[in-house]
């Protein structure tokens, strides 16, 4: 098992490496496309590889010639499979991080809690590759507050780290809310223009199956200013309006690393890092 894990991370690593070369060559063929356009002269840095790039143009069409990403080979299983989830938390959860888990265990369908124990990271990791989980999510608190969200895709990542802030229990809502339906939710992505915040949609978004189109379960993750606010509603349609409860637990997640591999790789790249040491850090929109 260990020697899989080891041909299939440098296999993974490879198809990194030549994604940058083939980004370059796409690169190179948009130069090219549009000096001939716009009726200019070729770079000069493509004199000695215009033939072979214009033979490879005029070989391909509009699918092919967009190369592929790693984001294709992550998630290549989950159009054959659904997600299979493991949520725990830190070690030593006060009781509140207790009820969240619960709670994001309602969330998330597929979903199996995981009593943290003595579980170290290396054994969480190893315990969800011979389970054949599909992703491992850890809650985090401090002084009993949940504070932090790690989300790590098996068996080779990426993993996503959240801040996690105003988070609101079912139980702490105004509202007494109703039996909680475990129909497939539907997903609402708002507010998310950038590369990177279309990178968070693609991790959130494969932690849930397809819902059928008569589900009346909606999760709506709304980006304001970098901040993605959480909420979930269960609808009710009548003659002339839409009837919206909210079922709880809602919280503001902020992301800050994306790193291509599972948590605890010390050898992982970091594919993103919040950089709030930057002058223009808090001015940047960057989801």
């Amino acid at each position: 098992m260990l020697r899989k894990n080891v041909r299939l991370r440098k296999e993974y690593l490879m198809r990194i490496e030549d994604e940058k070369r083939a980004k370059q060559k796409y690169d190179n063929k948009m130069r090219l496309l549009n000096a001939e356009i716009e009726r200019k002269n070729v770079p000069t840095d493509l004199y000695r590889d215009e033939d072979n790039l214009r033979k490879e143009i005029n070989a391909q069409d509009d699918n092919t010639i967009v190369p592929r990403t790693h984001i294709d080979d992550e998630y290549a299983m989950s159009f054959y499979r659904e997600p299979q989830i493991a949520l725990t938390t830190s070690r030593s959860p006060s009781q509140r991080l207790v009820t969240l888990m619960k709670e994001m265990g309602l969330i998330f369908p597929n979903c199996t809690r995981v009593n943290r124990g003595a579980l170290v990271v290396k054994d969480l990791v190893t315990h969800c590759q011979q389970k054949n989980y599909s992703d491992l999510i850890i809650v985090h608190e401090h002084r009993g507050e949940p504070d932090g969200l790690i989300i790590s895709h098996m068996p080779l990542g990426p993993t996503i780290y959240f801040g996690v802030k105003n988070a609101v229990l079912r139980h702490d809502l105004d509202v007494r809310a109703d039996p909680l339906s475990e129909q497939y939710p539907h997903l609402i992505f708002d507010n998310f223009s950038t590369k990177l915040g279309e990178r968070v949609i693609t991790v959130l978004k494969h932690l849930f199956p397809v819902p059928k189109i008569d589900s009346k379960r909606v999760l709506t993750f709304h980006n304001e200013n970098g901040v993605i606010s959480f909420r979930h509603h269960t609808f009710q349609k009548t003659f002339n309006q839409v009837d919206l409860n909210e079922q709880g637990p809602r919280f503001e997640l902020k992301p800050y690393k994306i790193t291509l591999g599972t948590i605890g790789q010390k050898e992982a790249i970091v594919e993103w890092q919040l950089r709030t040491f930057i002058n223009t850090a808090g001015k940047k929109s960057v989801l």
